[in-house]
């Protein structure tokens, strides 16, 4: 399956008081692996990048088992389940070594920042998304 990864370090900071990863940081481990990977198709030009955005409509996050702050980083999969017109269904995971410690399923939408309207995807878009969209 094509994916996008990240390997993302751990802060000491983002733990709880039982030494695992507040619950509450999975959905931003999941925004900087997301954000990573389409900032490589975003347009250089800050106002077409207003017009060519994309909002969240949904998260929703399933864990799996606790991750205990460590000094080694975790990968962060996303990859692409449905992309259509205006919408962009992604999934996510946080593994390492075999084990899963939390999975999501993320809906979005392409909007454009400036007309405060939902858009289209376009060709470039749909081209770039389907390089990490389930066979």
């Amino acid at each position: 399956m094509p994916k996008f990864t990240y390997s993302l370090p751990l802060r000491w900071s983002d733990q709880d008081s039982y030494g695992h990863i507040n619950n509450s940081l999975y959905l931003t481990y999941f925004e900087e692996a997301r954000t990573r990977m389409v900032t490589e198709m975003l347009p250089a030009d800050e106002a077409e990048q207003r017009r060519r955005a994309f909002v969240v409509q949904q998260s929703l996050i399933d864990y799996k088992a606790p991750l205990d702050y460590r000094d080694e980083p975790v990968s962060v999969d996303v990859w692409v389940t449905r992309c259509r017109g205006a919408r962009l269904e992604l999934a996510c995971a946080i593994r390492d070594s075999g084990v899963t410690f939390a999975e999501a399923a993320i809906k979005m939408a392409a909007y454009d920042l400036e007309a405060g309207t939902p858009r289209r995807m376009t060709d470039e878009e749909l081209g770039f998304l389907a390089r990490y969209a389930i066979s």
